[in-house]
């Protein structure tokens, strides 16, 4: 059974934080980052458009700044001039003095009172510099836009005039979506959390339907496909699990039959030992019948060593601790060495082996022994599957970078379903040949791990296995 999880480690908390997070973060950065920069390129706005109306709205200013005009005109006229400018416009007039020229009183202004409480920084700067200068000061305590323009005679300073723009509708833009942000920011965190817990518990779903498919595996209980609904990373954990519980269940029912034919094949020598013993013990036993025993005997214990050697071949092969040798060799002689070992068979018209080997010999790097191994298995398995005395021809030979040795015999063949078999597991053609049906699987096992392959041609009246290896 799987352990709860504590609320706060679920995913649905998790991603719902994480959302949240996100959210927050996104909230962040345009709060303190775009409406800066949004607020900022608004002022500017406001600045470029002062200054557009302001150098052309100042050209009757300039002209009367070459006239001795009166005062009411000359209010009336800067009064025109705000108007058609929507600014606030104060003419300020010019100090001459020996340090800088600097604006030092109000000759006119705009509104109804002349009294105004605003910097005087950008017309000083202009009075200075005879240009037009834009920049930001303040009036009456607000910040606002201002644009001063002067207004030359005789080749000097006589006014100038300061336009002023207000930024409270800037000022309200921004604090209108600032609000709408907030307001958006809330929505945004909800939605989140809903998605979240949305997304969490679909996801959830999925793994929790994983998480107790493998708990059944585990136990032993394999179950069926897990349906894969999706292409992301869950279904692509979904059809990994799939395969593995089908490599699983092909092993465990692989491993289940190998100990099930293992007890077979060892529980048969094993009650015959036994019966032949409780015959050796009847005192009235003639001496060519404890004979015939004894020998019947020694073949049940040849039977067990081969089958203990065998097992612990597939042993090995099974837990991938078969060390194999590389060393430069020839097959030919390896080829000679096995077949002298099948002599005394030979001699006894059990078996009629013939070599057909090449003049040059077939080197190739590999294992000795295990090519060896490889070869008796062939050809005892050959001897032992065809009736006494039948040709079994064994050549080597060397074709497009492949050496091959083929072990061929002219016995009665396999059918088609013994062919497709003879490589599995203790499967025997013939139950009276008194193997264990081990010998070819191991051959197999042995020639793929030397990057090789045997391969079984069959026909009524010959059959080959033509073992393969690369040749360098």
């Amino acid at each position: 059974m799987s352990r709860r999880r504590p609320r706060l480690r679920s995913l649905k908390h998790k991603l719902a934080l994480v959302f949240c997070a996100i959210t927050g973060v996104a909230m962040v950065a345009i709060w303190f980052y775009v409406i800066p920069q949004l607020q900022t390129s608004l002022y500017h706005q406001r600045q470029q458009d002062l200054r557009r109306v302001a150098v052309p709205g100042s050209v009757p200013l300039n002209e009367a700044a070459a006239t001795n005009i009166r005062t009411k005109p000359l209010d009336e006229l800067v009064r025109a001039v705000a108007d058609s400018a929507d600014a606030r416009v104060t003419l300020y007039g010019v100090q001459r003095s020996r340090g800088p020229d600097k604006v030092s009183w109000i000759q006119s202004d705009s509104h109804a009172a002349p009294q105004v409480d605003q910097t005087t920084a950008i017309a000083n700067a202009s009075a200075r510099s005879r240009r037009v200068r834009s920049g930001y000061g303040r009036m009456n305590g607000a910040k606002v836009v201002q644009t001063a323009v002067p207004l030359v005679y005789r080749h000097r300073v006589r006014w100038v005039a300061l336009y002023s723009r207000a930024l409270t509708g800037v000022n309200e833009t921004v604090s209108l979506i600032r609000r709408q942000l907030l307001v958006a920011g809330l929505i945004a965190g909800l939605l989140a959390v809903i998605a979240g817990y949305i997304v969490a518990g679909m996801l959830g779903r999925r793994v929790r339907r994983l998480e107790r498919a493998a708990g059944r595996v585990a136990a032993g209980q394999f179950v069926e496909p897990l349906p894969v609904d999706s292409e992301d990373e869950l279904g692509q954990l979904t059809e990994a699990f799939n395969d593995m519980q089908q490599r699983l269940s092909r092993v465990d029912r692989a491993r289940k039959e190998f100990v099930a034919n293992a007890s077979h094949e060892l529980r048969t020598p094993l009650f015959s030992l036994g019966g032949f013993i409780e015959l050796l013990e009847d005192e009235d036993l003639d001496p060519a019948s404890r004979a015939e025993l004894l020998s019947a005997m020694h073949g049940q214990v040849d039977r067990l060593q081969k089958l203990a050697v065998d097992l612990l071949d597939l042993s090995r092969l099974d837990a991938g601790s078969f060390e194999l040798e590389q060393e430069r060799v020839d097959l030919a002689e390896i080829v000679e060495m096995v077949v002298s070992e099948f002599q005394p068979a030979m001699r006894r018209g059990v078996a009629d082996v013939q070599l057909r080997l090449p003049d040059g010999g077939v080197e190739v790097t590999c294992d000795r022994e295990r090519v060896a191994q490889i070869m008796r298995i062939l050809v005892d398995n050959a001897i032992r599957h065809t009736p006494e005395g039948t040709p079994v021809t064994v050549s080597a030979a060397r074709r497009n970078g492949t050496a091959k040795i083929t072990v061929a015999d002219w016995g009665p063949g396999l059918e088609g379903g013994e062919a497709s078999q003879v490589f599995d597991r203790f499967f025997t053609g013939d139950a009276e040949n008194g193997g264990a049906g081990l010998g070819l699987a191991i051959a197999k096992e042995l020639a793929e791990r030397m990057h090789g392959e045997i391969r079984l041609k069959s026909r009524p009246g010959r059959t080959a296995f033509t073992f393969e290896m690369p040749s360098e």
